[in-house]
């Protein structure tokens, strides 16, 4: 009866989202809420194990990767409140072919930075379709842009979705040599920054390629300003440099972050462009992101706490057992799920609530977790683009001015799909793409056993909780 509520509940986290309008946060805690009081009703037991909470709490929150959160928040407010936006834009007019690649450049440069897909979308929409409007460019055709540039932060390393994912896929991949007894060296966030490098260098090639081929031949390109250029050209290479570099493993994501937000602060203070009120707006949006995913962060572990203390997360691993075709039947089966999960959540709320719960049993049969890690990805970044139900077009429909009809952004957004689709199937088919510039022999080094030990002392609740059944060959 137990492991049948915790599925109610993970049901309810959409359905309450939709219902109540309220934020995914606090349908997360209400339920989580809901879930503990009936499980000390049937087993007055399992109250003692909601003790782990704290701890839980605490392990998670000593986390040095979160302190890059609200640098890299920063950062995206900085560059959407400063009109760096529409100077980059204007600047890459000539070197990507006009609007249109511009518009993709921008998207995989703001991207990173901005967060979740939603304010991705607000973002881009607000700063740059008055562009393309200027540049006749089509109402659909700019949704298809616009919608295809917000979902570019899920793939571009090191956006905070990769970085919360690679932190995620640690606690994954830990329980699951826990539960196999399996020797293995555990993935880390680095791991899904290398491996998600060439799948989103193809995809962001092939659009560029697209939007290069839709230009109109023969019309004049406005030319930026000396100023501007300069200022394209430094904001790019400073971003680009500090983004590369974390990709590469020469800086961590705290000290790149930390040095793109002094860096950006310094330049709007030299630029005479930040002034107080603008300087209070930005702080103003960083605290309400930031907020918003601490908000999320706890009300997740809460939640995944509870889920676990009914058992559910036993039995989906069960389930999952049981899927046909093997480890890669097992894997199809969880990225369904969170590719629908995706029409209604944000890449955030599904690293945080569905990862937990369903990459543990998938990594107890599928060995390669960096493969996992950037398939992971391309599912939730395929969502987020297909209509009529995809996350992104929904939100860049509703954020634009100018109205398009759903048909006709379905048609100038169906090339885009077809590229993440191939880039997608690639990836399954070559494993190696993941792997880029890692050497075979990598995968099979043994794990750290600091690393195993700070993984598993962040891992709460206690063993017993965490008795997943390892596969049966």
């Amino acid at each position: 009866m137990n492991q049948w509520i915790g599925l109610a509940m993970l049901a309810g986290v959409a359905l309450g989202a939709i219902a109540t309008g309220l934020p995914v946060w606090g349908v997360l805690i209400g339920l989580a809420t809901i879930g503990a009081a009936a499980s000390t009703v049937l087993d007055p037991s399992s109250a003692a194990l909601f003790a782990a909470l704290p701890s839980r709490l605490v392990g998670l929150l000593e986390s040095d990767l979160l302190q890059a959160l609200p640098l890299f928040v920063f950062m995206g407010a900085l560059l959407n409140r400063l009109p760096l936006a529409r100077i980059l834009f204007r600047a890459g007019l000539r070197p990507f072919g006009g609007a249109r690649g511009a518009t993709l450049a921008l998207g995989a440069i703001l991207g990173p930075m901005n967060g979740s897909v939603s304010a991705n979308a607000i973002a881009l929409t607000r700063a740059i379709e008055p562009a393309l409007a200027e540049h006749e460019v089509t109402p659909a055709e700019s949704v298809a842009l616009l919608t295809v540039a917000s979902t570019l932060g899920v793939l571009v390393p090191p956006s905070l979705v990769l970085i919360l994912l690679g932190d995620a896929m640690m606690t994954a991949h830990t329980i699951a040599l826990n539960a196999t007894g399996r020797v293995d060296r555990i993935v880390n966030t680095q791991d899904v920054f290398r491996g998600a490098m060439l799948p989103a260098g193809l995809f962001l090639a092939a659009c560029l390629a697209l939007a290069f081929l839709r230009r109109e031949p023969g019309k004049r390109l406005p030319a930026p300003t000396l100023k501007e250029a300069l200022l394209a050209l430094v904001t790019v290479g400073f971003i680009g440099g500090l983004l590369l570099g974390v990709a590469l493993g020469y800086f961590y994501a705290v000290e790149a972050a930390a040095m793109g937000a002094v860096g950006l602060l310094g330049a709007g203070l030299l630029s005479r462009r930040l002034d107080g009120a603008t300087l209070k707006a930005v702080l103003d949006d960083t605290l309400a992101m930031t907020g918003a995913l601490m908000a999320l962060l706890v009300a997740a572990t809460t939640f995944t706490l509870v889920f676990r203390v009914l058992g559910s997360d036993r039995l989906v691993a069960s389930w999952m057992e049981a899927v046909p075709g093997g480890p890669l039947g097992i894997l199809c089966a969880g990225l369904i799920l969170i590719f629908i999960a995706a029409f209604v959540l944000d890449a955030f709320e599904i690293i945080f609530v569905l990862v937990p719960i369903l990459l543990p049993p998938i990594l107890m049969r599928v060995e390669d977790a960096q493969w996992v890690a950037v398939l992971t990805l391309l599912v939730l970044q395929t969502s987020f683009l297909l209509p009529p139900l995809g996350y992104a077009l929904t939100m860049t429909r509703a954020a634009a001015s100018r109205r398009a009809p759903l048909r006709a952004a379905m048609a100038s957004l169906a090339p885009f799909i077809l590229v993440q689709l191939f880039v997608t199937a690639a990836v399954v088919c070559w494993p190696r793409l993941a792997h880029l510039g890692q050497p075979p022999a990598a995968a099979v080094a043994a794990p750290s056993e600091a690393d195993a030990a700070r993984r598993l002392h962040d891992i709460t609740p206690p063993a017993d909780l965490l008795e997943i059944a390892p596969p049966k060959f």
